[in-house]
């Protein structure tokens, strides 16, 4: 499968997919963390530059998230581009798409999530609600319910990378969607379960 991670600088979701065979892009605006396929420039462009199978998108949650509700009167137009763009990357012409976000406007605005997700339910002992639209994907199936709820990225102090720490998909989602979203891939069985190092 040709898959689009659009608005991901980690390389966590790209990375799962491409150790499983898929060739699998990064796109964001920043370099990527890790090497590998990565566009650094618009994922607009990116979307349309060529054709895609699946289009895993994190648009930025800053003006979209509920956390920052109190400043959502002072950020109007912020808030109208944002949702545009989430428009755009939900109506691609892609046939698999799943966009993610965290609770935010998208479901007052636009529409609900297909599904609502947490780390403790894939390995991670922690809570950040995850809202995923879909559409031509079925909703993930729990690979790993574990003890432990800590709001640890919630509870992250002030600072210049807080942004980045907290935008990161958890690993384990990132394998159950490469697991449960990539069709089998020739080059590399879905049994095989060797993995990049995070």
């Amino acid at each position: 499968m040709r898959v689009l991670v659009a608005c991901e600088f980690s390389g966590i979701v790209r990375d799962a997919f491409a150790v499983r065979g898929h060739d699998a892009w990064s796109c964001d605006l920043l370099p990527s963390e890790r090497p590998g396929q990565h566009i650094q420039g618009d994922a607009i462009e990116a979307m349309r530059s060529r054709e895609w199978d699946l289009m895993i998108a994190h648009p930025p949650c800053t003006h979209l998230s509920v956390s920052g509700a109190r400043w959502f009167k002072h950020k109007q137009r912020e808030q109208a581009a944002a949702l545009a763009f989430v428009v755009l990357l939900l109506d691609a012409p892609i046939k698999k798409i799943a966009l993610e976000n965290p609770v935010s406007i998208i479901s007052s605005r636009i529409r609900k999530p297909d599904q609502i997700i947490q780390p403790w339910q894939f390995g991670h002992g922690e809570t950040k609600a995850t809202c995923l639209w879909l559409k031509g994907l079925p909703k993930l199936t729990a690979t790993n319910i574990v003890n432990g709820r800590e709001a640890r990225v919630h509870r992250m102090p002030p600072g210049p990378n807080r942004w980045r720490e907290r935008s990161r998909t958890f690993q384990g989602i990132a394998d159950a969607m490469a697991d449960q979203w990539g069709a089998p891939c020739p080059r590399y069985p879905l049994a095989n379960t060797n993995r990049l190092e995070a």
